[in-house]
């Protein structure tokens, strides 16, 4: 499970996360990473000495309540081994498509893990 400090519950991280961050897409998920460390945007702040927050979207394309939850869970769980390489303050927002609802669990954790690896590399100086 996910340990308490670390969800994300109020709307307005939601949005900064999946229109200021980047976003790396796989068939399952879709992952949108705002980095608010010392390297990130000035606008935005660098906020290091909290933890960061990891939020979820799973919409009604992928099931029934029933199938929205377990995809929910399965995701809490697998976030929880990224929190130490995320940084302080950074928001993760993790968004299930709707090949999620019939994703095998190691499916889902390999397109979180592809996805992940691929917003925690460095960037080069021109692209965001």
């Amino acid at each position: 499970m996910l340990p308490s400090g670390h969800r994300m519950r109020r709307r307005d991280e939601f949005t900064l996360a999946v229109r200021r961050g980047r976003r790396a897409g796989r068939p399952t998920v879709v992952v949108h990473l705002l980095r608010r460390d010392a390297e990130a945007d000035p606008a935005v702040g660098a906020v290091t000495d909290t933890p960061p927050l990891v939020g979820f979207i799973v919409s009604k394309a992928v099931g029934n309540a029933v199938v929205r939850n377990r995809v929910q869970r399965r995701l809490r769980h697998l976030a929880r081994a990224y929190l130490d390489r995320l940084p302080g303050g950074s928001l993760l927002v993790v968004r299930a498509n709707p090949r999620a609802g019939t994703a095998r669990h190691d499916e889902l954790a390999a397109d979180l893990e592809s996805a992940l690896d691929r917003l925690l590399r460095p960037t080069s100086k021109g692209h965001r």
